[in-house]
């Protein structure tokens, strides 16, 4: 007991939960039965470890069949025991007996300690959440996926259960508020809650809080489009007491009022110049009613989520604020900073706080992504700390220009950790909060930001794989599980390259075979998912569906419909009567994708019907069509087509490279210049505590690589400090440019030069180029393209003197620039959307 005792002290808490399993199949004299247990609770706890408890019973008997039973007393026999440091008898009682050991839990936010004996499971908290969190542990390795309700992810049946004697796991969350946000809500989710629940109701809300808490997440801002959390349902907020889930209101909506309150209730315009005191009183009544766990939204935009008035002056802004405190102080009947309250740095928000708007320091500054994943504003190292801390709003779905994207995930997860890791590192680790558009079809996303959140410190680039595999496993089992995640990977990287909302025939080129091979591997993915699928056990073929086929499926025929109208027009052009073929192409595809909406709709009993209502074809502008359209099409009349000759192939030009060359090196190819992927570079120097980092699998065609520590001072780029080399022969001489691609970061730190890299070739002088400099998010400025196109491209000239041998140099300057790969011209490359396929030698 000694050396139990002594080892909770100095792990800290720091043991991860999948460092080891308690929970085991096979009989052994070091395990007791599960099945023979009594779960045992105060039933003067808190509410959400009851529910919590309640929520094991049905784990355990979907699992086994047996129900076991629930008691307020602790048996003889085995026993699973349930407690809250704070409130539970139990608990107490067994820490007087000597039997657990909680001092590890004493003042710690949402920790547990899961502790095992010769015939009993303590499962304690330092308080209700971390209690929860505790026992969904457990469901984890009982096999219970978060996602069995929500994406009919099956529960593997054992008949036993054997739990491992003498075992301790203990954990804490490192970023406080950990949540999520139903936004964009209609027409999919707000037709399917409406068929399947009556609305955004405590019955709709009971299945989304059990959600988060099995996610081990914390908080929700709750549906906001004509809807309101509060009102349309007294019993909501019941339900949160009931799962413990901290209450907020958007970036939009102060004093815990849904922005649709205005419209029910409100009187006169939604302005505080002139309509101070009814605007007033109406916070005051949304702030009295709100007696749950919440954090509150302070601050002031105009009505319906749009800027307020270009006069607006700070001053005002802060007696808004200041107004709201007041109404916080009068409501609670003590000082303001004793609420949780956060102000959210949301578009133009932020300009205002930059020209010194002043925050109170127990506020939390939510600082913001610029909707699509790029984080707009991070704590300047050293900058002084805040009472109330830093967060993050963060989008995987967006109502907004240059384009809506609400349809299908396009998150890839490198990208997320990217952008979270400089959250993290950059100390904005109070809330972390994401837009999760309807919830369904963002489960992978949402699964990982709240696992990331929970401990940022123990996922690094290099585990990402290892995660989206261990996530597979947890919903379909091992057999497949790597096949699984490699395509999930697949599928949001393809996604991510340019949302399906954005596509059009345009979008690659028929120029080095692009939109060709683009669809070539999406549908080269969807046989192994379709494959997969044929070989899974039929319990797992709905689960499978929502979670990998369908999105795959869906975009693999989308960017096949595209390809086609670009060959259509192209065979227009040239007068071929293969356009007709493609034409009718186009219209199958398109009623493809009906088909597969009708398919996903079916599944389970029809479940899910309405989840895909969401349109994604035949926009015309950044917000989405009322109904789809099919892309235009032409045919063309037998008479009016003409026999056209194919031009004589012929060979491109290409650099010589010597023999006995070894390690990556890249080659001169008419037509294509000279093509490199980041990561392939031949040296990598590592200098001044800074390494160079490959981020696998980050970007749209490979990987990338970034300069660690992200919070390394900024490089001159001279001598031995911080750069990559890639080796290149060429047959031209004269003026090239580098066309440097780089990860859409935004100038977090609003340095007057952006971010910025160096580049030079052989012995030149580096050139210091900033990738973001002109960032200005409007919807005319460049920041549009960046976005759509996912990827910031910067060019820069540069003189060979000879053919031959060279050495292109990439230096960090700042860090947070993040390269994917690099484009030589040399005045003959094709327009493409992805760049000219790699001329390497050496792969």
């Amino acid at each position: 007991m000694k050396r139990t005792i002594s080892f909770l002290i100095t792990s800290l808490l720091a043991i991860c939960c999948d460092a080891q399993s308690i929970i085991v199949d096979n009989a052994s004299k070091a395990a007791f039965a599960l099945t023979r247990a009594v779960i045992c609770v105060d039933p003067n706890d808190g509410q959400p470890v009851l529910q919590s408890a309640s929520c094991l019973q049905q784990d355990i008997e979907m699992v086994t069949g047996i129900k076991l039973p629930i008691s307020a007393t602790i048996p003889a026999g085995p026993a699973i025991i349930i407690g809250s440091n704070e409130r539970s008898a139990l608990v107490r009682a067994l820490a007087a007996a000597g039997d657990i050991h909680p001092i590890s839990l004493k003042n710690q936010w949402e920790g547990y300690l899961i502790q095992s004996t010769a015939n009993r499971l303590i499962i304690a908290g330092s308080d209700n959440r971390g209690t929860a969190y505790g026992v969904f542990e457990i469901s984890r390795q009982l096999g219970v996926s978060p996602w069995y309700w929500w994406a009919d992810v099956p529960v593997k049946k054992r008949t036993q259960l054997f739990v491992k004697q003498h075992i301790t796991i203990s954990d804490a969350p490192k970023v406080k508020y950990r949540g999520i946000f139903i936004n964009d809500e209609a027409p999919a989710l707000a037709n399917w809650s409406k068929e399947k629940f009556g609305g955004f109701n405590h019955r709709f809300y009971e299945k989304v809080f059990e959600l988060i808490l099995r996610l081990k997440g914390n908080y929700l801002w709750p549906a906001m489009w004509g809807n309101a959390f509060y009102d349309d349902d007294s019993l909501n907020i019941r339900m949160a007491e009931k799962y413990g889930i901290v209450m907020g209101t958007s970036h939009h909506e102060p004093l815990m009022r849904a922005h649709d309150e205005w419209r029910r209730y409100g009187t006169g315009p939604w302005n505080y110049d002139s309509n101070a005191v009814k605007l007033k009183a109406f916070w005051r009544t949304g702030l009295q009613r709100a007696t749950n766990e919440k954090i509150v939204t302070v601050g002031m935009r105009g009505d319906g989520d749009e800027p307020m008035s270009r006069e607006t002056a700070t001053a005002l802004l802060e007696r808004i604020v200041a107004d709201q405190r007041k109404i916080i102080s009068d409501v609670t009947g003590k000082p303001a900073s004793e609420t949780p309250q956060l102000w959210a740095l949301y578009k133009e928000v932020q300009d205002y706080y930059d020209k010194g708007m002043n925050v109170p320091d127990d506020v939390t500054l939510l600082l913001c992504d610029d909707n699509w994943g790029n984080i707009r504003k991070l704590p300047k190292p050293g900058e002084r700390s805040r009472k109330g801390g830093y967060g993050i709003y963060y989008h995987f779905d967006y109502v907004g220009a240059p384009r809506n994207y609400k349809w299908l995930n396009t998150n890839s997860i490198t990208r997320v950790w990217e952008q979270m890791h400089l959250a993290w590192e950059f100390n904005a680790r109070q809330i972390w909060i994401v837009n999760v558009g309807d919830i369904k079809p963002m489960e992978f996303p949402i699964s990982f930001f709240l696992d990331y959140a929970w401990n940022p410190e123990k996922t690094g680039p290099g585990d990402l794989q290892q995660y989206t595999g261990q996530w597979a496993a947890a919903q379909f089992g091992t057999p497949y599980a790597k096949d699984i995640a490699a395509i999930i990977a697949a599928y949001t990287k393809f996604n991510a390259r340019r949302k399906p909302e954005l596509l059009d025939a345009n979008t690659y080129r028929l120029n080095y075979d692009e939109w060709r091979t683009v669809v070539k591997d999406y549908n080269e993915l969807l046989k192994k998912a379709s494959a997969i699928d044929s070989l899974l056990p039929t319990a797992y073929k709905d689960a499978y569906f929502q979670l990998v086929l369908h999105p795959v499926k869906a975009c693999a025929n989308l960017n096949e419909m595209y390809y086609y109208t670009a060959l259509n027009k192209e065979a227009i052009k040239n007068k071929q009567l293969m356009a007709n073929t493609y034409a009718d192409r186009v219209k199958a595809c398109y009623l493809e994708d009906s088909l597969i909406t009708v398919a996903y709709h079916q599944l389970n009993n029809r479940k899910w019907n309405h989840m895909m209502d969401q349109t994604h074809i035949g926009y015309t502008n950044w917000q989405q069509p009322p109904v789809q359209k099919m892309p235009a099409v032409k045919y063309l009349p037998a008479d009016s087509a003409e026999e056209r000759k194919v031009p004589g192939m012929h060979k491109l030009m290409r650099a010589s490279i010597p023999g006995g060359v070894t390690g990556n090196v890249f080659y001169q190819e008419e037509e294509k210049g000279v093509s490199i992927a980041a990561d392939h570079f031949t040296r990598a120097i590592h200098s001044n505590g800074i390494t160079w980092t490959i981020l696998p699998d980050h970007g749209r065609t490979g990987s990338a690589i970034t300069p660690f520590p992200v919070t390394a001072k900024e490089q001159q780029p001279v001598g031995n400090a911080p750069h990559v080399e890639y080796d290149f022969y060429t047959y031209s001489k004269g003026e090239v440019t580098i066309n440097t691609y780089c990860s859409p970061t935004l100038n977090f730190h609003s340095n007057k030069n952006g971010l910025q890299y160096a580049v030079s070739i052989d012995d030149e002088a580096p050139q210091i180029i900033s990738i973001n400099k002109e960032d200005a998010i409007t919807y005319t400025s460049i920041w549009n393209k960046w976005v759509a196109d996912n990827i910031i491209i910067q060019s820069s000239k540069h003189t060979l003197s000879t053919t031959g041998k060279h050495t292109l140099k990439y230096w960090m300057v700042n860090s947070g620039v993040v390269l994917q790969q690099l484009v030589l011209d040399f005045g003959d490359l094709k327009e493409s959307y992805l760049g000219p396929p790699e001329t390497i030698f050496n792969k």
